[in-house]
């Protein structure tokens, strides 16, 4: 996205409608990196939508109806020339990233067959995924990404949505993991406790919020999958478990065969989550202005294999702050329903 900087700082009103039946609200829209922000006149958020998912409902007409998915029920209603514009440019990009626009295989057959043949007989494997790791731009990973919760979802089902609770959602991902990119979902089942994905998206078991008291521990497991993301990126996961072959289809098309990203998929949802380490987590503790303790118990109820973390907690003398207000966090802990 960063071919978009001039969007930066974009806002506009808008006509919001948060499900068929209900009322549309006039709303501000504002343009992020990777996300609309729909919030009210007072400030408060709303909804937020990855940009990397964003439908066009009525191409071609004014004013623009968007939606944050093929699937979703809001509905956003734009006139403003300079927003749709803004989001025109965005959908343009990804449409550029996918297999037939092949930017990547341009880069490649440029740098000559020669380089690419003595890159697969002479890099090692870990130094190839590496670079694939680092050019892959966020609009491919969003798709990867996306792919895999698809396999995901055929286990899980969909995802849990409600307006207030998708609000919550939003909130808690500002609160704690603001300004890094993708979002928070919660699914009824399919993973153990939490699962990072390409692009930034984090699966949380619905467990996590029904079985709790505070939000606390939600938010522990929160960030221990992004303190478990940033000592391995996603993507490096996901083409550890394709093999070289893949991880260079995916420099030369840009894309991974449906048959690979499935079976990632079946086996991160399986496999026991990688241990986190725990100086950049407690970190993230104390950036948060969160108590450790929580999770920490949650984790293991003795605390025994967690006393470091309950020991060195940041928060022990004082100083945490609220993860959520209580309404956010009784919508949060619904919105799976019944």
């Amino acid at each position: 996205m960063t071919a978009l900087k001039q969007y930066q700082r974009l806002e506009s009103a808008g006509l919001w409608q948060p499900a068929p039946e209900a009322q549309r609200q006039n709303v501000v829209v504002s343009f992020g990196d990777a996300s609309l922000a729909i919030s009210d006149s007072a400030g408060r958020a709303l909804s937020h939508w990855s940009l990397a998912a964003v439908e066009r409902v009525n191409p071609g007409e004014r004013p623009a109806i968007y939606a944050p998915s093929a699937e979703a029920v809001e509905l956003l209603e734009i006139e403003d020339e300079t927003m749709i514009e803004a989001v025109e440019r965005v959908r343009q990009v990804i449409a550029k990233s996918r297999p037939r626009e092949g930017w990547l295989r341009r880069i490649i057959l440029w740098g000559g067959s020669l380089a690419l043949a003595v890159a697969a007989v002479v890099w090692l494997p870990g130094a190839l995924t590496s670079h694939t790791v680092r050019v892959v731009p966020e609009p491919t990973r969003a798709a990867l990404g996306g792919q895999v919760f698809k396999a995901i979802g055929r286990v899980s089902g969909a995802p849990c949505r409600t307006p207030r609770g998708d609000r919550a959602l939003a909130r808690l991902h500002t609160r704690l993991l603001a300004p890094e990119k993708g979002g928070l979902l919660v699914l009824r089942g399919g993973i153990r406790d939490t699962v990072a994905l390409p692009g930034g998206l984090i699966l949380l078991n619905r467990a996590l919020v029904e079985d709790f008291e505070s939000p606390d521990v939600a938010a522990g497991y929160i960030l221990a999958e992004a303190t478990r993301s940033g000592a391995k990126d996603p993507l490096q996961r996901l083409l550890e478990h394709a093999g070289l072959i893949s991880t260079i289809r995916l420099l030369t098309t840009g894309a991974l065969p449906e048959s690979t990203l499935d079976a990632y998929a079946e086996d991160l949802v399986a496999a026991a989550p990688a241990p986190v380490p725990e100086e950049p987590l407690l970190d993230r503790f104390a950036e948060a202005r969160l108590s450790a303790t929580p999770y920490a118990y949650a984790v293991d109820v003795s605390g025994e294999s967690t006393l470091p973390l309950i020991e060195a907690d940041p928060m022990r003398g004082g100083g945490a702050e609220p993860v959520l207000e209580d309404a956010d966090w009784i919508a949060l802990q619904g919105i799976c329903g019944e």
